[in-house]
């Protein structure tokens, strides 16, 4: 009756303890056995970002980018100039060239407006990717994109729309340059050439897509409403690439990155080693809960916790 027996209290702390530890350490050999990299921001935590994650968002942007192009060039948006008969009688135009009064030429540096952008921001992005977090250019990239294409809503005359689209180009240099990169190294192994050809794959369907969208917006409302729905569609992957925790590129390291990846690695090997001291102690104590139905039923709920949880903390 003098013995000090335990409290009950503390059995569910070593337990918890235990299966914090066997789980943590399960998921990764699964990810190992896989052949998927584990995602982490650039500060060496684990980020909500998942792979197959990374490449839907990567591919609905890229969806959205060339939705853009196949809009401009589309018969609804771009429309068509005025055109008079022998006898002089004149039909008004539509679209863009009716509008703005656009000969050939004119509507040929519109359509490729955006490629003066593209190819002289594409450097630039891809050397400040060396010191600044490459999915913040993106983010970047995208705002400058999505404030582009309103202007090209607004714009006036030749000139106005010119520039906007020269912007447009801007803004969709970061995500070309850098988009790829970031699915070479967080896909997995075997199926790495997959992931790239189902992105690669996005840039013909938007441009089909983009001239249904521009004939159906055009005949519906007016050319001006294609460019703003564009807006639209992307002001989310805008907001998530600024509030999202970034996440960091294995070969484009910014200063003070150095720390951040030893930091990743001390951390990898703390959980580790914490995991393995956790199955030591839990083999010297007689204490250690098996219940195979509550550890079936419960790693789902765990795995959609810790997904939610992930997604919390990378919010800023």
């Amino acid at each position: 009756m003098g013995e000090e027996q335990p409290t009950p209290a503390e059995k569910p702390k070593d337990s918890s303890i235990i299966v914090k530890g066997e789980s943590a350490k399960k998921e990764e050999e699964q990810e190992v056995e896989m052949g998927i990299p584990r995602l982490r921001d650039s500060s060496g935590q684990r980020s909500w970002f998942t792979p197959k994650r990374l490449l839907v968002i990567f591919c609905l942007i890229n969806l959205i980018n060339y939705l853009d192009r196949g809009a401009i060039a589309s018969n609804g948006v771009n429309g068509h100039s005025q055109t008079c008969t022998e006898s002089g009688v004149c039909t008004g135009g539509s679209g863009i060239q009716g509008e703005f009064k656009l000969n050939n030429f004119e509507d040929g540096v519109l359509s490729s407006a955006f490629m003066v952008g593209l190819l002289v921001a594409s450097p630039i992005f891809a050397s400040l990717a060396k010191r600044v977090n490459p999915f913040r250019l993106i983010g970047v990239g995208l705002l400058v994109w999505t404030v582009a294409v309103v202007g090209c809503g607004c714009s006036w005359n030749f000139w106005s729309i010119s520039i906007f689209r020269m912007l447009v180009g801007v803004g969709e240099a970061s995500f070309i340059s850098l988009a790829a990169p970031f699915i070479d190294d967080n896909a997995p192994d075997s199926q790495r050439t997959a992931w790239l050809g189902i992105f690669y794959m996005c840039i013909p369907v938007g441009y089909a897509i983009g001239y249904i969208y521009g004939g159906l917006v055009g005949s519906h409302l007016a050319w001006r409403w294609a460019f703003w729905m564009e807006a639209v569609l992307m002001i989310p992957f805008v907001i998530l690439g600024f509030v999202m925790k970034p996440l960091q590129l294995k070969g484009f390291s910014p200063a003070g990155s150095d720390n951040a990846l030893s930091s990743m690695e001390t951390s990898a090997s703390d959980v580790q080693a914490d995991a393995e001291t956790s199955i030591t102690d839990c083999s010297e104590t007689p204490l250690r809960v098996k219940d195979d139905n509550l550890g079936e039923t419960s790693k789902s709920e765990d795995q959609k916790g810790n997904d939610f949880t992930r997604f919390v903390n990378d919010m800023k």
